[in-house]
């Protein structure tokens, strides 16, 4: 007996000792630098965690939180933001639980990573909040806005100098996000491929978006664009698309996401995700977490209303609602080729809900404006927004929500040009207006 108490003592502390409850998280750098430490240490918090500590990981833009949950037992999470199409390799590589991505997953990668799924299903595609690309230069640089045409030609190499522009500062140096980066994958969706333009030769790359600014920042004749939570001291452009009024990334209009180049920050979940995970996105969906997205300099998803200074040129039924009525902070947007809303405006339909019930406006104080393209046919876009309206009205009927009037306003109040199908899908969306 006491030879067998003297073989097994060596094992007693490995059962001792439990395992820690082990989450990894890979992809957006613009995301996992700090957005994704603040929603998991605020989640930790929410379960009544203790012992949270946060340290850098192994390598650079990496991070490990350590924690005991309510029972004592050890938790880890670790991050790796090295780019948002690198969450996807590790999905696939089963070395990750969760994917970043601060753009969406591509045609490739879903098929690639078909055997986790369709991780273009509402649960497993999770918008957690908004952001702008801010087109950024010197503060010294007195040019006020660009177009979307123009900032291709720029990073085409097409346009070299500053004074093609109409200002003094000599040769433009060109700062970009790296290939990883799905700031530079919007970038590159927004801007360079509508206007068939490639990257010139001459350009400097960086992984993160504080390394570019800071650069910026520095260089009197640079340009770059970054994450609008990392401009740090550089002065920001106003962008137009097409025939539309430049904007600059202000955050209503990337709530609304009238702005040019507003882009939405995903996780991407497994079908079968792991607890922890799915514990995670539902956090970064609630009012608590949403709240931590505002915090840390990103556009949060919580429904406000704001007034609409009513202008002259604007359509009469429109001005009417300007002066008497408030614009709720998101637009109803739709699937590509289809009247079915998308999976961020499937979760705003509840928010929108919640947030017409708190205010007490369930029944009949809100009002759809559907907005579209221009058709052939005459009168086919007031048809084809009013029935966008409609099918908002019946997703927002399940919740309780009782429309006072749909309205179609055709291709009125373009936010982006039509020459090109990105410009036409901004264009078909629906606003709710309450009074």
């Amino acid at each position: 007996m006491l030879r067998l108490l003297l073989l097994l003592l060596p094992l007693l502390p490995l059962t001792a000792v439990a395992e820690p409850a082990h989450l990894r998280v890979q992809g957006s750098n613009t995301i996992g630098a700090t957005l994704l430490p603040a929603l998991v240490q605020g989640q930790l918090r929410a379960q009544k965690a203790t012992a949270i500590e946060q340290r850098p990981g192994a390598m650079t833009n990496e991070t490990v939180i350590t924690a005991r949950d309510a029972h004592g037992q050890p938790l880890r999470i670790d991050i790796a933001a090295h780019g948002s199409s690198t969450g996807f390799v590790a999905l696939g590589r089963g070395d990750a639980d969760l994917a970043a991505s601060s753009r969406p997953i591509s045609d490739a990668e879903l098929r690639q990573l078909k055997a986790l799924g369709n991780l273009r299903a509402v649960r497993a595609e999770q918008v957690i909040g908004l952001d702008g690309v801010a087109v950024i230069v010197h503060p010294d640089n007195p040019l006020p806005q660009l177009s979307t045409r123009q900032l291709a030609q720029i990073y085409a190499g097409q346009i070299q100098r500053w004074e093609q522009l109409g200002v003094a500062g000599g040769a433009i140096h060109l700062y970009a996000r790296d290939d990883r980066s799905g700031t530079f994958e919007t970038f590159k969706a927004l801007v360079l491929e509508p206007n068939h333009a490639e990257l010139a030769a001459r350009i400097q790359r960086f992984e993160a978006s504080d390394e570019l600014a800071a650069r910026v920042a520095a260089d009197r004749q640079a340009i770059g664009f970054s994450s609008l939570t990392s401009v740090h001291g550089a002065k920001v452009l106003a962008i137009a698309e097409g025939d539309a009024p430049a904007m600059l990334p202000e955050r209503p209009l990337v709530a609304s996401e009238d702005y040019p180049l507003s882009r939405r920050l995903y996780l991407y979940l497994p079908a079968n995700p792991k607890p922890q995970a799915k514990a995670l996105a539902d956090f970064a969906q609630s009012a608590a977490g949403q709240a931590i997205v505002a915090e840390q300099g990103f556009v949060s998803q919580q429904i406000n209303a704001q007034a609409v200074p009513a202008q002259a040129d604007m359509p009469p039924r429109y001005r009417s609602l300007a002066q008497q009525a408030q614009r709720l902070s998101v637009n109803f947007r739709f699937q590509e080729g289809s009247a079915s809303l998308d999976n961020k405006s499937l979760r705003d339909v509840q928010r929108v809900a919640d947030y017409l019930r708190q205010a007490g406006k369930l029944q009949s104080k809100a009002v759809l404006v559907g907005f579209g393209d221009p058709k052939e046919t005459p009168g086919r876009a007031a048809l084809l927004s009013r029935l966008r309206a409609q099918a908002v009205r019946r997703e927002l009927a399940r919740e309780g929500v009782e429309v006072q009037e749909v309205t179609g306003m055709g291709d009125e109040l373009p936010v982006a040009g039509n020459d090109l199908e990105q410009g036409r899908l901004r264009n078909r969306r629906v606003e709710v207006w309450v009074y």
